[in-house]
């Protein structure tokens, strides 16, 4: 009886440790399964914010650049001034009321315009501006040899032409670098020819025309409804705008031309 009563007890205390053996596994196994499905819904959710972040980023304009012809207007700042090359008898010139030295500071004007672009290929736009006026002021100053200095100041406002092929990087989201070079034409359309009112009236002779070659870089912003680019634009004279005559102001003055820095402002 004795010996029954202590297998019962074994066989019990077997089937209890069994029982916890079992018990704690089946833990172990719930536990790295909900650790499985926790680190499974971080990584998707992980994907899902870096996807959104860094993979899609909605294009304004996608297709804006596609078309063959599209337009724009723009406004600019000029930095502008003459560049002047002196004659060989600049030196030996009279010494009674004759020009000692002159020099162009820079000056401020304005510029505003319309601009069509032509699609030529994925790389390559033809940039031209139907109508382009801008109101420049010129200043040169005087130094006499008897010591007295004037300063005359250009104020013009001129029609102007420029002709651009235009060279654009890939398009990275919103985003493209292009750079620019081509030349432009300019008419002067009215002239104002002022001077420091202690003197009398004097007259700077100059040509009516201008010829130059340009090249700039810019940078294409697209936004929802309009595309806006600055640019950076560099222009050099080569047509000499000094016009042969008598005048005091042209003595010692062979050769005349403009140079301007501009940052434009361009809405298309």
């Amino acid at each position: 009886m004795t010996r029954k009563l202590r297998a019962n007890e074994l066989l019990q205390g077997t089937d209890v440790r069994s029982v916890g053996i079992y018990a704690s596994k089946g833990f172990s196994q719930t536990r790295k399964l909900s650790v499985l499905i926790s680190l499974f819904f971080c990584s998707v959710t992980i994907s899902k914010t870096f996807a959104q972040n860094t993979l899609y980023k909605r294009k304004h304009l996608e297709f804006y650049d596609d078309k063959s012809v599209h337009y724009g207007f723009f406004f600019g700042v000029p930095n502008t001034r003459f560049q002047i090359k002196h004659d060989n008898a600049y030196n030996a010139s009279p010494v009674q009321d004759s020009v000692r030295s002159m020099n162009t500071p820079n000056s401020i004007g304005f510029r505003m315009g319309f601009l069509m672009n032509v699609y030529m290929s994925p790389r390559l736009d033809f940039r031209f501006s139907p109508l382009t006026i801008s109101i420049y002021s010129r200043p040169v100053n005087y130094t006499f040899t008897n010591g007295s200095e004037q300063q005359l100041i250009r104020e013009s406002t001129w029609v102007e032409f420029p002709f651009m092929l235009k060279y654009k990087s890939i398009r990275r989201g919103n985003t493209r670098m292009y750079a620019v070079a081509g030349f432009r034409a300019g008419l002067e359309a009215n002239v104002r020819r002022r001077q420091n009112i202690n003197r009398g009236n004097g007259q700077m002779s100059t040509r009516s025309a201008d010829f130059a070659l340009e090249y700039g870089v810019g940078l294409e912003r697209f936004f929802e409804y309009f595309k806006f680019t600055p640019e950076l634009h560099f222009s050099h004279g080569i047509a000499n705008m000094i016009q042969p005559s008598n005048s005091i102001y042209n003595a010692g003055i062979s050769r005349m031309t403009t140079h301007t820095v501009t940052l434009y402002l361009m809405f298309e």
